[in-house]
């Protein structure tokens, strides 16, 4: 499927807004497999057995809230089914997941991330979600969680990556969020001579491989990491962007980086954007009202910058996979079932992972829709309407790629070029060196 078509379907949810709708996208109706009826909202009965659930997610405080209350409903209509949750940020939750999974004690359901899923299904770390009612998901955002025609992650939002940015103080400074990467950089040194002392426009983005991917795909480039397991790290592209970052940080343009370090996404004390000691930073549109929480109507969401091509990219949010080793797989299948497809369900949840993948939810959702809903989903028609990629996962963590994974070797990499202990062609000449074993 080429790239058009994939994000033409990506989309096809959000075909019931008018922004859309004028766009003419073809809703794709097919199902990945064949549909199972939706779990019924029935009180326990004599005989049914309780059922004890442990479900894992990442998220910000607000997704927190809001799931929690939904694992309370479905615990009033379905009384024998309780829940043990676990919850935190992002940073971490692939290495509490994987070692639960390692020592066979992985949580019942629990979210599942695009870059990881090739590698967890391929590895038999998810069970089959074949009979989980997909009849109203499309197909292309269906089989971002299908391996060799099973699923194996059930999608939970549409989304985009892009840039959240303090609205507030753009507005008062007189300046619009960057449309190009040439635009960002000068801004950066533009903006500075305006900001406090300890203010910036950006953090160091050496290390932000996310940002790194946006700069290359930008490029016309392509994916660093291919789903075949080539290595495509542009030597050009990767030193002229380390360079320029290097020369903005020299400048005093950039967040230091032991404050770059400190950045925390939605923590109170320590996301350097609620704290605005930023001015931007990257941001999904499913994590907006994260941001927001941070300081009620200070923020906007725009695409990322673009060079030749667009930057950003349209994905799944996350999805809800089951541990195949669950002695309760069948209540797991059921609650994603209800999750997805649930009214109620939808009216707790709203767009906290993002726009529902469900077509028939999000026209429920029409009227209910508020100003952060309807930011996110403006990110998304932004994003497809400029170009945006669908999102590649590449090739898992198998085949000497865990080495490019967050915290690992070419995060070292970044981390020494980034705190000046090696220049960016040293830097090159390591992750050289990484690429030797894929």
């Amino acid at each position: 499927m080429n790239n058009r078509k994939m994000i033409s379907t990506l989309l096809a949810g959000l075909l019931l807004t008018g922004g859309l709708a004028a766009c003419g996208v073809k809703e794709e109706e097919q199902a990945a497999s064949a549909p199972a009826p939706a779990a019924k909202d029935a009180p326990a009965g004599a005989g049914q057995t309780p059922v004890k659930l442990r479900i894992l997610w990442w998220g910000s405080q607000a997704r927190h809230d809001v799931t929690l209350k939904a694992l309370d409903l479905y615990t009033k209509k379905h009384p024998n089914v309780t829940f043990e949750p676990e919850y935190q940020g992002f940073e971490g939750y692939l290495d509490k997941l994987s070692t639960q999974a390692a020592a066979k004690n992985a949580p019942d359901v629990f979210q599942m991330d695009a870059a990881w899923f090739n590698d967890w299904a391929s590895s038999n770390r998810l069970a089959d979600l074949s009979s989980v009612n997909v009849k109203d998901v499309d197909k292309a955002l269906l089989d971002t969680g299908t391996y060799k025609d099973k699923v194996y992650a059930v999608p939970l939002g549409n989304n985009a990556l892009g840039i959240v940015y303090n609205k507030v103080v753009f507005d008062k400074l007189g300046v619009q969020p960057p449309k190009t990467w040439d635009e960002l950089f000068q801004l950066a040194k533009d903006i500075k001579p305006k900001l406090a002392k300890d203010q910036y426009l950006i953090k160091d983005l050496t290390r932000f491989s996310n940002m790194y991917t946006s700069y290359q795909l930008s490029k016309g480039k392509g994916y660093p990491l291919t789903k075949d397991g080539k290595f495509n790290f542009d030597k050009d592209t990767w030193i002229d962007f380390m360079t320029k970052m290097q020369e903005l940080r020299k400048g005093g343009f950039v967040a230091p980086a032991d404050v770059t370090m400190s950045d925390k996404n939605w923590d109170a004390k320590m996301d350097l954007l609620g704290q605005e000691k930023v001015l931007i930073k990257e941001a999904h549109a499913a994590e907006f009202g994260g941001f927001d929480s941070l300081k009620p109507g200070s923020f906007a969401l725009a695409a990322l910058p673009k060079g030749a091509e667009a930057g950003g990219w349209l994905k799944a949010s996350m999805y809800w996979s089951v541990n195949p080793d669950s002695k309760a797989k069948e209540e797991a299948m059921k609650f994603v079932d209800w999750f997805i497809n649930d009214k109620e369900a939808a009216d707790i949840l709203g767009t906290s992972r993002g726009v529902p993948v469900s077509k028939s939810i999000v026209e429920y959702m029409q009227p209910k829709f508020n100003a952060i809903d309807k930011a996110g989903i403006s990110l998304i028609e932004q994003v497809a309407a400029g170009g945006g990629k669908a999102f590649d996962p590449g090739p898992g963590l198998k085949g000497g790629w865990a080495k490019f994974a967050l915290d690992k070797e070419y995060d070292n990499i970044t981390q020494q070029v980034m705190f000046d202990k090696m220049t960016p062609q040293q830097g090159w000449e390591e992750v050289v060196k990484l690429s030797k074993d894929l």
